[in-house]
């Protein structure tokens, strides 16, 4: 039976291309033959709105087929999946009542593997291949409930000076949640946003390439108006526009990943 590998894609910089990353590796690696359930754990639903319109997303965010309330009820994970459009691909959609999550968590015994308990059946199933989460860019409990139901964290990070503050605090928070989960890893850091023009671009990957013991992914994902394209079309982009160079570096970084995890 093979094995099903957890990843979250997780940063507390906002604006880092966390739900972008996951949502198109989600698609790129479905594409390449794999079995991929996504999971949307971030109160915006950008990576809802990545595959279904708005009115069918917020037909889930107020229903009852949600990761909100998967979690706060404490239910197995495999009732609350959804189809996509596309083959090999399925996804646990959010609800912006995630934003009260750590509240209802609070009080619950043993809260930071609450999502961990809830993908048990899904992951002994062995249906997936990958599953990939989506973080809220906050260093909170309901981020370090996601990192414990992970095998393998991505930091997705934006090529520009803003992008780079604030990453000490994620390996720091990174290095808390392993004295929970020993068995996380740290897969590495993708550069998101990219803008080789720009002096600072090559300041930023000579800083991310000098962290010590850190992979720093070789497929860089540079700034492209076709994912906005794609993201207004509800689409991930190398569906929407397959030979625009996002969606050929999207599909390296997915090939890139999976050598990685199978290695």
């Amino acid at each position: 039976m093979p094995v099903t590998k957890v990843i979250a894609f997780a940063n507390n910089k906002g604006g880092s291309g966390k739900s972008t990353t996951c949502s198109n590796v989600g698609y790129c690696l479905a594409s390449l033959g794999k079995k991929v359930l996504l999971i949307d754990g971030d109160m915006q639903m950008n990576l809802t709105l990545s595959f279904f319109s708005e009115d069918e997303a917020l037909e889930y965010a107020k229903g009852g087929n949600n990761l909100y309330i998967a979690v706060k009820e404490q239910k197995d994970i495999s009732d609350f999946i959804a189809k996509t459009n596309y083959e090999n691909l399925d996804i646990v959609p959010s609800s912006t009542l995630m934003s009260s999550i750590e509240v209802d968590l609070f009080t619950k015994w043993q809260r930071e593997f609450i999502l961990r308990r809830g993908l048990e059946n899904v992951k002994k199933s062995g249906h997936y291949d990958y599953i990939l989460i989506d973080s809220p860019p906050t260093l909170g409990g309901w981020v370090m409930n996601i990192l414990c139901a992970s095998d393998h964290l991505i930091i997705p990070v934006e090529a520009s000076p803003w992008g780079l503050f604030g990453l000490a605090n994620m390996f720091d928070f990174y290095s808390q949640v392993k004295t929970m989960s020993p068995e996380l890893d740290l897969l590495g850091i993708v550069i998101t946003k990219a803008d080789e023009r720009k002096n600072y671009f090559k300041q930023a990957l000579d800083s991310l390439g000098s962290i010590e013991g850190v992979r720093l992914f070789e497929n860089i994902i540079r700034v492209d108006s076709a994912v906005e394209w794609a993201q207004d079309n509800s689409q991930p982009v190398a569906s929407y526009k397959k030979n625009s160079r996002s969606a050929k570096e999207y599909i390296e970084l997915a090939k890139e990943i999976d050598k990685y995890v199978n290695r």
